[in-house]
């Protein structure tokens, strides 16, 4: 297992822990975060506030986790799906009641100086919609 394999299989280990900590621990301090269906964050203030949010709003598990690094560590792709209970109303959103949901997903990691810089992740709203009863 490369190094690059071991930094991303720790940051989806600590998003399983719910140590946020962790996770933040792991990120370059410009980190860009591509947000699904969203806008582009910059660094990790704005990293922690999503990881705030999304833990109000959600309780979520990664499954079935599978890593694939570039020739150079510098890039990386991770396929999972998503375990996840939809606990308060997201704005925008259906609404709440504790609905459950399983979707495929996947992120693009670019990973510097031993820490990850960018993480770029997808799923299928209009799917986790259908789940959730919207």
């Amino acid at each position: 297992m490369t190094e690059t394999e071991r930094l991303i299989r720790a940051y989806y280990a600590a998003f399983d822990a719910g140590d946020r900590e962790a996770m933040l621990a792991l990120l370059a301090e410009e980190v860009i975060h591509d947000v699904n269906q969203g806008p582009r964050e910059v660094g990790k203030p704005a990293f922690r506030a999503f990881l705030g949010h999304m833990d109000r709003s959600y309780r979520e598990a990664i499954r079935d986790l599978v890593v694939m690094v570039d020739a150079t560590g510098t890039r990386a792709a991770a396929e999972f799906r998503v375990a996840g209970e939809y606990l308060a109303t997201d704005p925008g959103l259906p609404e709440a009641k504790g609905q459950r949901y399983d979707l495929p997903a996947g992120a693009f990691l670019e990973v510097a100086d031993g820490r990850i810089s960018r993480v770029s992740t997808y799923y299928n709203l209009p799917e986790w919609i259908r789940q959730v009863g919207g």
